[in-house]
C-alpha cells in the first residue's frame, strides 16, 4: 500500500512510501537501462508495481481499492521516479486510472474490479481519437489511440472517441479490456523512453454501456464516496504528471552531486549551480506537498482548482530548469549514454511538455479565477490550504 489511512477511507495522515514501494525503486533501477532499451517496462517491474500497490491506490473501498491520498501517492511516485522516470510515469498512471474508472458506473466497476482491485489500467482518453459509433444498447470502437502509456502491461485500457453532434456531441470513455486491443510498436521518444506509450488500434470492438463514461462526468465530486473521488479532475490532473518530474530533478540533483564531489577540477560555478538548483527542487517539493495536501484536505472550490493547477505548472517549471542547469553544468560527461544526468534531462523534457503543466495555461486560469472573484471571500483564502 501506498498509505495507511486511518479509517480505510484515505483520510489519515501522510506517510512515507511502504516497504514495496522501495523495494519497486531497487528493482526499477535495476532494470532501469534494459526497460530503456526495450521501450517497455520488464515484467518484474510492472509486477513490482502491482505489489507495490499503485493501480489500486485510487480504487473505491468497496472493491477491495485504498480510496487512497494524493500526499503519499506524491511521496511515492517521486521516489520511484528517482530510479526510473519510465517506471514511475506508468506507476502514476495505473493509479489515476483507477480513480477515473471510479466514474464508470457500479455495473462497468465490477466488470473490472469483481476479482480484485489491482487491474492495472491504462488510458488513451485526451484528445478523443478514433471512432465510436452506437450500436444496440453499447458503441462499436475502430480506429487507432496513440500515447497509451503502460498499455502493454494493462489488463485494461480506457480510450475515448467523439460521440453525438452539435450540442449533443459528448467527449466519452470506455472501458475495453486489453485483450481485445491490438498494441502496436510506436513509441520511439527521446524521453521516457521506458514507458511504453505506445498505441493501440481498435477493429470492430464493441463496448457495453455500463463501460463508459462522458468526460465531463469527472468535474463533479461524487456522492458519498472517499475525499479522493469528491475532487473534480482539474484539482489534481497536473499533480499527477508533476510528481515524476520532482523524483527525476532529484535523481538529477544528487548525481551531479556525487560528480561535483568527486571531480579533480571543481566546476567554476559549482556554488552558484548546487544552490539554484536545490533550491529550486526544494521549492518545487514544498509545492506538491501543498497541492496534495490541499486534494486531500482543504475546500475544493474554484479558486482551489486554480490554485492547484498554478502550484502543479510551477513546480514542473523548477524542476525542469534545475535539472537543465545541472545536464549543462555536467561537462562532456554528460553527453555519455550512460549519463544518469543525460537521462534525467531527457525524461524531464518529455514530461515538461504535457499539456497539463502548461505554465501559460495555468497562470490564465489563476488570474482568470482571482481576479473574477469576491476580493472578501475566495480572494482572502487563497493559499490557506
Amino acid at each position: 500500500m501506498l498509505n495507511h489511512p486511518d479509517d480505510g477511507c484515505g483520510t489519515g495522515p501522510m506517510t512515507a512510501p511502504a516497504p514495496a514501494v522501495a523495494e519497486l525503486a531497487v528493482l526499477a533501477r535495476r532494470d532501469a537501462a534494459s526497460a530503456e532499451a526495450a521501450r517497455r517496462l520488464t515484467e518484474e517491474v510492472a509486477a513490482g508495481i502491482r505489489r507495490a500497490g499503485f493501480p489500486r491506490h485510487f480504487v473505491p473501498g468497496r472493491w477491495g481499492g485504498t480510496a487512497g491520498e494524493f500526499g503519499p501517492f506524491v511521496t511515492a511516485v517521486a521516489e520511484l521516479a528517482e530510479s526510473c522516470a519510465g517506471a514511475a510515469w506508468c506507476a502514476a498512471l495505473y493509479a489515476s486510472h483507477g480513480r477515473l474508472a471510479a466514474y464508470l458506473p457500479p455495473e462497468g466497476q465490477r466488470e473490472l474490479w469483481g476479482d480484485g482491485p489491482d487491474a492495472r489500467i491504462a488510458a488513451s482518453v485526451v484528445p478523443p481519437q478514433g471512432r465510436a459509433e452506437r450500436r444496440g444498447d453499447g458503441w462499436r470502437l475502430d480506429g487507432l489511440w496513440r500515447l497509451a502509456s503502460g498499455a502493454d502491461h494493462a489488463e485494461w485500457i480506457l480510450l475515448a472517441a467523439w460521440t453525438g453532434s452539435g450540442s449533443a456531441r459528448e467527449h466519452r470513455v470506455l472501458a475495453v479490456p486489453r485483450a481485445e486491443l491490438t498494441v502496436l510498436d510506436t513509441w520511439h521518444s527521446a524521453g521516457l523512453r521506458a514507458s511504453g506509450s505506445t498505441s493501440v488500434t481498435a477493429e470492430g470492438v464493441r463496448v457495453p454501456e455500463r463501460r463508459t463514461l462522458v468526460l465531463d462526468t469527472l468535474l463533479a465530486p461524487q456522492q458519498d464516496a472517499a475525499r479522493c473521488h469528491t475532487v473534480p479532475y482539474p484539482m489534481v490532473a497536473a499533480l499527477v504528471f508533476a510528481a515524476p518530474l520532482l523524483g527525476i530533478a532529484r535523481a538529477a540533483l544528487r548525481e551531479w552531486t556525487a560528480g561535483a564531489r568527486r571531480a579533480a577540477v571543481p566546476h567554476p560555478a559549482a556554488h552558484t549551480v548546487l544552490s539554484g538548483a536545490s533550491a529550486k527542487v526544494r521549492m518545487a517539493g514544498l509545492l506538491l506537498d501543498g497541492a496534495a495536501a490541499r486534494a486531500d484536505r482543504g475546500e475544493v472550490n474554484a479558486l482551489a482548482v486554480a490554485e492547484n493547477r498554478r502550484d502543479a505548472a510551477t513546480a514542473a517549471a523548477l524542476c525542469r530548469e534545475a535539472v537543465d542547469a545541472l545536464f549543462l553544468a555536467g561537462g562532456v560527461g554528460a553527453q555519455d549514454s550512460s549519463s544518469v544526468l543525460q537521462r534525467a534531462w531527457r525524461d524531464a523534457t518529455a514530461v515538461a511538455v504535457h499539456r497539463t503543466l502548461d505554465a501559460d495555461a495555468a497562470a490564465r486560469a489563476y488570474a482568470g479565477t482571482v481576479l473574477a472573484a469576491d476580493p472578501m471571500t475566495a480572494g482572502h483564502r487563497s493559499d490557506s490550504a
